[in-house]
């Protein structure tokens, strides 16, 4: 097992989680600082948090713009010179942070300091930790415990980002967003549709909550590219019990004894399936599913980005519907 684990490791650590640098616009004009009241110009990093601060913004008579598209990897996407001078441009930029964008930290650390504003939205809905034990590394070396500490040394902090996946936090975000711009541009009308869109994903979160609920108890043990589903794990009452890429992040590699590690974790609480990320390259999570078996399906998430436009989960709430249906189908 650990020999052809190996080789797949191998082959597919060469290929990098690359993403597009296309713009990816709702319509907003991002020709300077000349906001006047009512009047704003909104760049976001992030397609999950554009699709719900677009929905603000068409509410309240604006628009925006957001950086990545659809399918792009929030770890590692970078933005290109254009993309840079736009965020310079805006009135406020709208970044996931705590980590999340890895490599827009310094595009990002540059537009604050040329003056433009960043609202961190993960830093203000009551983030989670990362788990003190990640799952899947239980009984391993003191040589293998330390080598995961390095990696997540190069992911996230203590906190974890990905706060999106659970409605009721994103309900919150766009309460705060509403409100952030209401303050900049003092029209109240951004605040009002701000409690609006939250209301639709307050909705949203019970709508999700009601899906979910025919998995019974004992089939609510995920397996995850990487470490993402603390918050929806939380929210709707699963569990993860291992991750494929050690972290947070998309961008560490596992070794061949995590993944031969993993596929002993999988046996012995019988998991039917291991969910994958669309925004990364899958061919680890399809070694690993191989080795354990045609019984194991690999079943692919919108994790960190919306899905293409005129699919069912172009925009946040479509993401996260399908998500639901994706896992009742797989483990009810």
């Amino acid at each position: 097992m650990r020999a052809s684990i190996a080789i797949a490791l191998s082959a597919t650590a060469a290929l990098t989680l690359s993403a597009c640098s296309a713009d990816g616009t709702d319509g907003a004009d991002n020709s300077g600082n000349n906001a006047g009241p009512g009047d704003i110009s909104l760049v976001v990093t992030t397609t999950p948090l554009g699709s719900v601060t677009s929905q603000i913004a068409a509410c309240a008579g604006g628009a925006s713009t957001t950086l990545m598209p659809a399918g792009a990897d929030p770890h590692d996407f970078s933005a290109s010179s254009s993309q840079v001078a736009d965020m310079v441009k805006a009135d406020l930029v709208i970044a996931n942070g705590l980590g999340l964008e890895g490599g827009l930290d310094a595009s990002l650390d540059q537009v604050e300091e040329d003056g433009t504003e960043v609202f961190h939205v993960a830093e203000k809905i009551d983030p989670l930790p990362f788990g003190e034990e990640e799952p899947g590394h239980e009984g391993e070396t003191a040589e293998e415990h330390a080598a995961h500490a390095e990696e997540d040394e190069h992911g996230h902090g203590d906190l974890d980002p990905h706060f999106w996946l659970d409605a009721a936090r994103m309900a919150d975000a766009a309460g705060q967003i509403g409100d952030k711009v209401a303050e900049q541009t003092g029209d109240a009308s951004w605040s009002e549709c701000g409690a609006e869109v939250a209301g639709e994903l307050t909705a949203l979160d019970a709508e999700l909550r009601e899906a979910l609920a025919v998995v019974p108890g004992d089939r609510r043990a995920l397996i995850t590219d990487h470490d993402s589903f603390g918050y929806f794990n939380d929210a709707y009452g699963f569990r993860s019990v291992g991750v494929v890429v050690p972290g947070g992040s998309t961008e560490a590699q596992p070794s061949s004894q995590d993944l031969a590690r993993l596929a002993g974790v999988i046996e012995g609480e019988g998991v039917p399936a291991i969910f994958s990320n669309s925004a990364v390259n899958p061919g680890l999570v399809d070694a690993l599913a191989a080795e354990v078996g045609e019984e194991v399906k690999v079943v692919p998430l919108h994790v960190g980005s919306v899905g293409p436009e005129g699919s069912p989960a172009a925009d946040y709430q479509g993401m996260m519907r399908e998500n639901a249906r994706l896992i009742v189908d797989a483990l009810a």
